[in-house]
């Protein structure tokens, strides 16, 4: 146990941007079916039982007292911040009902009480995917991010259910992984404009700040290819902007800590990300290097009663992940890991919508996946036990 607090207080030397004496705001972002005045009286009040619990959890845990007293304490904000988003997609859910009357009268009962379920389990997770829907979404949330930073806040965000599908675009979309000289060597730009940028350095952004929505570098296609603007002096004309578009519409530097994703349905509905013809896993393998050498932590914990709760991958050390992305990590000090084997004793058809009512048991099991993170990934003889005990599974 000495060791393992020695090798996290090494690995917070190298990155003492996390927590710190800082204050966070946990901030929950909401998921499917969360759309009218009642499922959002729900849910806020869910959160509002849940977070003095977890916050408690984190507070008196001896591991994360320990990481962190070396930095000035942990201060977790009293208040939760909500960011709700199932308003917007109110109006096309109505819609959609209207048509399932319709076919009530054609179609068997049966069939009409199958396509109700899917609609209201499903509606707003498809809703949410679609990038026209998704860019306001995010757009409100940096803001939110932006005005927690200005008030000297760093947050963790709580993505519960489709609401895992925003923090994962967020991160992909609006974190400043983008080191520009390597990704316009990447995209094999003429020698002139790359001795250009050399001459004008910009700092690392986000991929909205390279699209029309931000300086118009150029276009994502829909297979998340980045189709750079053909006219030169406008290319280099919104490139010259970046570093001021990145302060706009990029989350702000080194302010998101943490990523909690829980009754995660992410896998099922994002599966194309690990298609190597996909453009996108280019920027996907960027950003789990920055979120592996910047500190952030990315934690999945679901229910293992919940049908909707699907684990991201199984948990594997960053020397695997280098091999598996081919990509080098320097200094590493986060996390990548899921526990999607927490038992909360409830039925099947209740453990999608159960995290607030067993929230200690919730809220134990995110402490403990936190702390555990670290152990497996930086604690050596606990990496080797946990990876023994793995492979003697895998043989039976």
């Amino acid at each position: 146990m000495k060791k393992f607090f020695i090798s996290i207080f090494l690995i917070f030397i190298f990155h003492t941007s996390s927590f710190g004496a800082d204050n966070v705001s946990f901030i929950y972002i909401n998921g499917s079916n969360n759309n009218d005045e009642k499922m959002a009286n729900w849910y806020e009040k869910g959160v509002k039982k849940l977070h003095p619990v977890l916050r408690k959890k984190f507070l008196k845990n001896r591991a994360i007292k320990k990481y962190y007293s070396q930095f000035g304490g942990l201060n977790i904000n009293e208040k939760p911040v909500i960011f709700f988003w199932g308003y917007d997609s109110k109006n096309d859910l109505d819609f959609v009902k209207s048509q399932l009357e319709i076919s009530k009268m054609v179609s068997s009962s049966g069939a009409y009480i199958v396509r109700n379920m899917i609609t209201q389990f499903l509606h707003d997770a498809i809703w949410v995917q679609k990038p026209h829907n998704m860019k306001p979404i995010l757009d409100d949330l940096n803001t939110q991010i932006l005005k927690e930073a200005q008030e000297g806040n760093k947050v963790v965000l709580y993505g519960y259910s489709a609401g895992t599908f925003v923090t994962y675009q967020y991160m992909l979309n609006r974190l400043r992984y983008v080191n520009l000289e390597k990704l316009f060597t990447a995209l094999n730009l003429d020698e002139n404009f790359i001795n250009f940028a050399k001459e004008n350095p910009r700092k690392n952004t986000c991929m909205t700040a390279l699209s029309e929505d931000g300086a118009g570098l150029g276009t994502f296609s829909s297979n998340g290819h980045l189709i750079v603007n053909p006219n030169k002096e406008m290319l280099k004309e919104g490139y010259l902007k970046l570093d001021e578009v990145t302060e706009k519409i990029c989350a702000p530097e080194n302010n998101v800590v943490g990523i909690v994703n829980f009754a995660s349905p992410l896998v099922l509905f994002y599966s194309d990300m690990s298609d190597p013809n996909y453009e996108m896993s280019y920027y996907s393998v960027l950003m789990i290097k920055h979120i592996l050498e910047k500190g952030i932590f990315m934690l999945t914990i679901n229910f293992r009663e919940d049908p909707l709760g699907f684990p991201t991958n199984r948990n594997v050390t960053i020397s695997e992940i280098e091999k598996l992305l081919e990509i080098d990590i320097e200094n590493p000090s986060g996390v990548i890991y899921d526990n999607s084997g927490v038992w909360s004793k409830r039925m099947f058809p209740f453990a999608h919508t159960a995290y607030w009512s067993a929230r200690r048991t919730f809220s134990s099991a995110i402490v403990k996946s936190f702390v555990n993170a670290y152990k497996f990934q930086y604690n050596e003889k606990y990496q080797q036990k946990v990876l023994k005990n793995n492979r003697k599974k895998s043989e039976l």
